[in-house]
């Protein structure tokens, strides 16, 4: 999912850089407490973060055929956010996907799903965020229904395509893109405050008096 004409790029990769530097959890609580995909989505590769425009993938419970042409339909630096037919039990992602993906340039994944191969997949250094690990295999049926870059719902939240994707160690968030200027700009004024507040914690005052909460 790449933006138009070639002189935005350079802005647009900026601003997604400055956006993973601030966090997911943060950029969360500026935007509104809004885009925080379910909890149980958490990172699957240890140390690996994710930050990119979402390309959505959805296909048959059990089946990994949508997940394969996805790599390739994605650009690089393209985040694939799939959601597998609501079946959490089958390893639909594992080395070989990593691999091919990281080749590729995407971003990372996050799949509403289980993946396999733990031993492997921080390695090749491609993040994964997902429910957990599953050793069942999948199916991969050519007639299979499914989709790509089609809008799809993650616990409560609509993914679109071109959405900007986040993910950490504390979670997952994903935000209208055309939003993330302003949030991005939110974020900072948060962080600021908050290393303030840090301070004054670390020279001797109480969370009770600068939240001004009741003692």
């Amino acid at each position: 999912m790449t933006s138009e004409g070639t002189e935005d790029q350079p802005e647009e990769g900026d601003l997604i850089a400055r956006a993973a530097a601030l966090g997911a959890a943060t950029l969360h609580e500026a935007a509104g407490k809004v885009g925080a995909l379910p909890s149980g989505i958490r990172c699957l590769t240890t140390g690996l973060i994710l930050a990119g425009r979402a390309v959505t993938v959805s296909g048959p419970p059990g089946d990994n055929l949508w997940l394969h042409r996805a790599v390739y339909a994605a650009e690089p630096g393209d985040v694939l956010v799939v959601e597998p037919g609501h079946h959490y039990e089958a390893g639909y992602w594992g080395e070989v996907l990593s691999t091919a993906a990281r080749a590729r340039g995407l971003a990372g994944l996050v799949i509403d799903g289980c993946v396999r191969d733990r031993d492997r997949l921080t390695d090749i250094g491609f993040p994964v965020f997902g429910r957990g690990f599953c050793i069942r295999g999948t199916s991969k049926y050519a007639d299979g229904v499914g989709a790509v870059d089609e809008p799809l719902t993650l616990g409560e939240i609509v993914v679109h395509p071109g959405d900007f994707v986040m993910g950490d160690g504390d979670g997952v968030v994903v935000l209208p893109f055309d939003r993330l200027s302003e949030v991005v700009e939110r974020s900072v004024v948060r962080q600021d405050e908050e290393t303030r507040i840090l301070a004054a914690l670390t020279a001797g005052a109480t969370t009770l008096e600068l939240y001004g909460l009741p003692r």
